[in-house]
């Protein structure tokens, strides 16, 4: 990720540890706990963002192209980090509860997820409307 919280990462940690200690029984609870916290820190990031973004824009300054930057923003880096990251107690999850069957949804959930926020599936799912020669209205 572009930058590094090390409250979650002490998180992360603790989660992995308890679930050695604990066994694997208790690894949806585990893993439902952490990204609970997870989302929480990432809409206080989010919160955080947009009302600089306001401050900015109070100020006169033009608002951020959304997306980020180039072809491989540091937020698309992030997600497809965090989606490695966690495919591997996901797929765990997932093939023990539904089998091969499981296993296969959530994969083609993590790729899904990935596709539409890379840009992929983005133009399908949400077309352009400002084209410039007019053709578009």
């Amino acid at each position: 990720m572009a930058t590094h919280d090390p409250e979650l990462r002490k998180e992360l940690d603790a989660t992995l540890q308890t679930r050695k200690e604990l066994g694997p029984e208790y690894e949806s609870e585990l893993l439902e706990s952490f990204l609970e916290k997870l989302e929480r820190s990432v809409d206080q990031r989010v919160r955080r963002q947009l009302a600089e973004q306001q401050v900015q824009v109070a100020r006169g300054a033009r608002p951020p192209r959304r997306g980020g930057g180039g072809p491989l923003s540091w937020e698309r880096f992030g997600l497809a980090a965090l989606s490695l990251v966690l495919a591997v107690p996901l797929s765990a999850i997932a093939t023990s509860q539904a089998g091969e069957a499981g296993l296969l949804m959530c994969w083609a959930g993590i790729v899904g997820v990935n596709a539409v926020q890379g840009g992929g599936l983005h133009r399908l799912v949400r077309p352009r409307t400002d084209r410039r020669d007019g053709a578009g209205d």
